[in-house]
């Protein structure tokens, strides 16, 4: 797996914070909000995370280890279960012969 550089990492994780802050502050501006929006995006990509809290989450544990301690709790967490659809059961199915 890629990691991007650490000193990219920061940036953008402060840049992320900065606006949280201005749009916590002023909620109802559209501008602030969208720039807010546009860098937690960022980081969800640079993180290759699925929200902007996991994603600065994430930041802040890479920012905070070495790589290889990171990689080994990425892989250690659990991810996204996948949600699966189960048809009736085998007895229950008709076949095209038997209808």
């Amino acid at each position: 797996m890629l990691l991007p550089a650490k000193t990219e990492v920061a940036r953008q994780l402060r840049r992320y914070r900065s606006w949280e802050r201005r749009m916590l502050a002023a909620p109802a501006d559209r501008r602030i909000r969208s720039t807010f929006e546009n860098s937690g995006y960022t980081l969800c990509v640079l993180m290759g995370k699925r929200c902007a809290r996991e994603a600065a989450d994430a930041a802040e544990r890479y920012l905070r280890t070495t790589r290889v301690a990171y990689l080994r709790d990425e892989s250690a967490r659990p991810g996204p279960r996948a949600v699966t659809r189960r048809g009736p059961p085998a007895s229950d199915r008709r076949t095209p012969a038997g209808r």
